[in-house]
């Protein structure tokens, strides 16, 4: 084998593993959010139900994160926006019957526990904390059609039970709109770079990876899981992969003082 092959073998399994590293980082309210879910199983049963002990773990979990400077102030205000966007969606969404948390709460409003909202949090707290880990920059980005298209995608979300649902054409306005913009990051000492609307994709189908464990978890249930857990549908992944847009716009909306941590360098396309 070439000395350069192996050379460029090395750089790129040590770059992949290190990658995974600050991913893992990136991710640590999102594994200490599911491994309360967890635990919350397997303690017995007790006089305070599960959906309300995730509400108090999460909420504890928000405060930790603040005080040992995992999430910076500006963190947990945008991780309590993606929590309401969250509890929103979920109002609509239980209220038509697209899922539901089957179990009894004392925090339970319309039918959805407040903890839920946590879980859009986690997805939040995890573009926060890779922004700033990753030295994200965007370049080409279009703040402005960008934002409308996700915008309109969230409606979407709200509305596709009672008006025609334009997931795929929102897609595909999607990636037209954010064609040529490039995210970068670092990894050690190399900057690497992927389209944006990879990056939405790659988001959307690990986060569809993480609904199939808490489904599995009881987190809570599609109708055709409630007899027997199944995996969640494919077609769950498309609309991850429109959601991870809508918490994008919004921490780039508050990351826009330059003194922030979060602050990207964006090139503004002609």
């Amino acid at each position: 084998m070439r000395p350069t092959l192996v050379r460029g073998s090395l750089l790129f399994g040590g770059q992949l593993l290190r990658l995974g590293w600050l991913q893992a980082r990136s991710c640590a309210f999102a594994v200490a959010l599911f491994a309360g879910m967890a635990s919350v199983r397997l303690l017995p049963a007790g006089p305070i139900p599960p959906y309300d002990l995730l509400l108090v773990y999460g909420v504890s979990l928000t405060a930790l994160s603040w005080l040992v400077g995992w999430e910076s102030r500006r963190d947990v205000a945008a991780i309590a926006v993606c929590h309401l966007l969250g509890l929103v969606l979920e109002l609509v969404k239980v209220g038509v019957g697209s899922w539901s948390y089957p179990e009894a709460a004392l925090t339970k409003v319309a039918g959805v526990p407040l903890y839920s909202g946590f879980m859009y949090a986690a997805v939040g707290s995890y573009v926060c904390s890779a922004w700033r880990i990753l030295e994200v920059q965007v370049s080409r980005y279009r703040p402005g059609v960008v934002t409308a298209v996700s915008a309109g995608a969230y409606l979407d979300f709200l509305t596709d039970h009672w008006l025609p649902d334009l997931r795929w054409v929102l897609a595909l306005t999607l990636f037209w709109v954010s064609a040529g913009s490039m995210v970068h990051f670092t990894v050690g000492r190399i900057r690497h770079r992927m389209p944006l609307a990879l990056a939405f994709a790659l988001i959307g189908f690990l986060l569809w990876l993480a609904e199939n464990i808490a489904t599995c978890l009881g987190a809570w249930r599609y109708p055709y899981q409630l007899p027997v857990w199944h995996p969640v549908m494919l077609g769950v992944w498309s609309s991850w992969a429109l959601l991870v847009p809508v918490m994008f716009v919004l921490i780039h909306r508050l990351a826009t003082d330059r003194a922030a941590r979060l602050r990207p360098t964006v090139v503004l396309a002609p």
